[in-house]
């Protein structure tokens, strides 16, 4: 059995920063790399970039719509013209910032609110695959396990990771549970832990209904900004590993 984990990374701006990035690179095995649209400045983008290349932890382009004041959790109606350039351009910026830190893109992760759309949205998943092919068609896209953006991208040619998340209820039709719900972000390490063993060697996961979800993910995240994140993401790995789960980054 083997796995990947990943967490969302270099999220502070300025002065302000948010969650413990240099921990949560000795957990985890690919990082999602902010590109400034929804948090992230420059230099401190460079420096968890050179920091994942000393780890030796794969680097994915974490692209969102342009909302830093939202945190890029609200959707937006954006063109498919405009989001493909908006991707390209942040596909593009974190690709020189790896280059000069000793890494390099391996994938793209979309972020919050654009990650939910294009979900299940054929015309904004178009322009993100779109963009994507247009960067490099070696790039892998990750996204929502089971959604219909992972066929989609598949049948564009692209190489595609179906991601679960740890810290996130579901619903029974393997929705994430949304954020303005309560329940919707998990914080228990010990239950999140099982309920990811259970995913890994099971393929299934537990709806907030109470049902069994069946989801067949390569990848699992946790958020590198909620609290007690890298006790959470210990906890996971920690977990998996004692089942004999063999983590390790899919690029």
């Amino acid at each position: 059995m083997r796995i990947d984990l990943n967490s969302d990374l270099g999220e502070g701006y300025g002065a302000w920063r948010m969650g413990d990035d240099a921990a949560m690179l000795g957990i985890v095995s690919s990082a999602n790399i902010a590109c400034g649209f929804h948090a992230g400045d420059p230099e401190g983008l460079l420096e968890v970039l050179a920091e994942a290349a000393r780890r030796g932890v794969v680097v994915g382009a974490h692209v969102s719509y342009p909302d830093r004041v939202g945190f890029g959790r609200r959707a937006m109606d954006v063109a498919p013209a405009t989001l493909r350039a908006d991707v390209i351009y942040q596909i593009g910026a974190l690709a020189g910032l790896a280059r000069a830190a000793g890494t390099r893109v391996a994938y793209v992760k979309p972020h919050g609110a654009l990650y939910n759309t294009i979900a299940a949205d054929a015309g904004q998943g178009d322009a993100v695959i779109d963009a994507i092919r247009a960067v490099d068609p070696g790039l892998v896209l990750m996204g929502l396990a089971g959604a219909p953006i992972l066929d989609r991208a598949r049948a564009a040619g692209l190489r595609v990771v179906a991601e679960a998340f740890a810290d996130r209820a579901y619903t029974a039709a393997g929705a994430l549970v949304s954020r303005r719900l309560p329940g919707a972000v998990l914080h228990d390490p010990d239950l999140v832990a099982a309920r990811m063993v259970r995913l890994a060697t099971e393929g299934v996961i537990e709806a907030q209904d109470g049902s069994d979800l069946h989801l067949r993910a390569d990848s699992i995240c946790v958020h590198g900004d909620s609290p007690g994140a890298v006790a959470m993401a210990g906890a996971v790995r920690a977990a998996l590993l004692d089942r004999g789960v063999t983590i390790a980054g899919f690029a």
